[in-house]
């Protein structure tokens, strides 16, 4: 599940998960302290932060395919660079894009507590979000729906997928 802050990854991938039996990895757990201190100061990544967090994401991904297990992973997967590790050449891995407007997602975002990412780094993730193109086969998802409509939606979306 890829998406700016406030699209409902975690929400989202986490109910994916649940529905098909699958290991649900939360990308924000990847994270060193520092990014996440980094955050909540109010202080976007920049990409030399975001690499370490993105390889650790792919090397978790590498090893529940070796275990020949399924997973979903929450990531915020903004750029195509930053797909092409999480995806790379894993055929099996599919993309999810949780695509939503900024008042929506910012309308989110104002309602949730306890979280690291301040609302105002919205406008950052939206300018640091470049969405997937045909290439890399994503299935794109609206949120603007309930969290129970789009994991339908996505799970439809994955039934539909050659095997």
């Amino acid at each position: 599940m890829m998406g700016v802050s406030g699209s409902g990854k975690t929400t989202i991938a986490a109910g994916v998960a649940q529905r098909l039996g699958w290991q649900l990895l939360e990308g924000d757990s990847f994270h060193p302290p520092a990014n996440v201190a980094k955050m909540a100061a109010g202080h976007p990544l920049t990409d030399a932060d975001r690499w370490p967090w993105l390889h650790a994401i792919a090397a978790a991904i590498d090893g529940l395919r070796a275990e020949g297990k399924s997973g979903v992973v929450a990531c915020s997967a903004l750029k195509r660079a930053y797909r092409d590790i999480l995806v790379g050449d894993r055929p099996d891995v599919r993309l999810v894009y949780l695509k939503g407007s900024h008042d929506l997602i910012a309308a989110r975002m104002a309602a949730r507590k306890n979280h690291f990412m301040p609302p105002a780094l919205l406008d950052s993730q939206f300018a640091a979000l470049e969405p997937p193109g045909p290439d890399e086969r994503p299935i794109v998802v609206s949120v603007d729906a309930s969290p129970e409509a789009i994991v339908a939606s996505v799970l439809q979306a994955l039934e539909k997928e050659p095997t």
